[in-house]
């Protein structure tokens, strides 16, 4: 299917349409995304566009979920307040959300740590409850490392990691060799890496893009206390957070390993000019992947 060009005027057309009472706000796009593409809608708007997600799934699970998470997460998230049904205009859902201030982390940085890792665990001490029975699951994502092997073994042969390799693999080997997470299925957001983050004053100050919530293992959150933290700041992060045993830690730990190839995987495709890759994504998954070996 061909790529439907998302312009400023599509968007004030489809508003138009739907909600003309919002149709009268400034439009101004947002840089990044990939799945979605984001606009501005005057000062505490955005508009959602499913773009290259083949399936609106991703939206839909956000819709339905993010009015019950929202309201007992301690820092800002996106919250749909309207929803964009396909039309004849545009054949793919969109959504109305609140707008979260601040710049993304792969634009930014953190210059609070400890400040940092404490927000983030709290989060995820506010998000990582029992989740129904009907919250999602996902294939992907909230299971154990080693059904995950594939996708480390994409990354890994991906990137050159020359002196470092044998030091990566062991970390892998050892989330995969941990034991399995006990407890209910929690909430998860799925998805934390630097450009799912935003920080203001050198610090964390909202998440976004919840499409990949699911039910299940929170590790793959806890990865994110070297994914996204500075140098030296996972202990206190783990310290925080206070509910993750050694296995939980061991499987974060080789999760992040993952992530961060991953990362520099995009890196590298964004130097070649290839479609997704983000440039600035290579030297932010490098830091990650030192970080990651250093330990908490």
């Amino acid at each position: 299917m061909t790529e439907i060009e998302i312009t400023a005027d599509l968007v004030r057309d489809l508003l138009e349409e739907q909600h003309p009472d919002l149709a009268g706000l400034a439009i101004r796009e947002v840089a990044g995304g990939w799945g979605n593409q984001m606009w501005r809608l005057g000062d505490e708007l955005a508009v959602r566009m499913q773009r290259m997600d083949p399936t609106p799934e991703l939206q839909l699970k956000e819709r339905r979920w993010l009015p019950v998470l929202a309201p007992r997460l301690p820092l800002p998230v996106p919250t749909p307040v309207r929803f964009g049904e396909p039309s004849e205009r545009f054949p793919k859902h969109w959504t109305v959300m609140t707008w979260v201030p601040g710049e993304p982390l792969d634009h930014g940085s953190i210059s609070r740590g400890t400040h940092a890792a404490d927000t983030l665990a709290g989060f995820l001490r506010a998000l990582h409850v029992e989740a129904p029975p009907e919250a999602p699951l996902s294939t992907s994502r909230g299971a154990h490392p080693r059904n995950c092997t594939d996708d480390f073994q994409a990354f890994f042969q991906g990137v050159a990691l020359d002196d470092i390799a044998a030091d990566v693999r062991a970390v892998w080997d050892d989330a995969v060799a941990a034991p399995a997470w006990e407890g209910p299925p929690v909430w998860g957001h799925g998805d934390l890496h630097p450009a799912n983050v935003v920080v203001s004053d050198g610090t964390l100050s909202g998440i976004v893009d919840f499409g990949d919530m699911f039910a299940g293992d929170p590790a793959w959150d806890l990865a994110a206390a070297w994914v996204l933290l500075p140098a030296g700041t996972a202990s206190r992060f783990f310290d925080t957070y206070a509910r993750a045993d050694e296995a939980a830690i061991r499987r974060a730990r080789g999760l992040a390993a993952m992530k961060s190839l991953f990362l520099m995987l995009m890196g590298q495709n964004g130097d070649q000019g290839l479609p997704g890759g983000k440039a600035q994504w290579g030297p932010a998954g490098r830091a990650a992947l030192d970080r990651v070996l250093k330990g908490v």
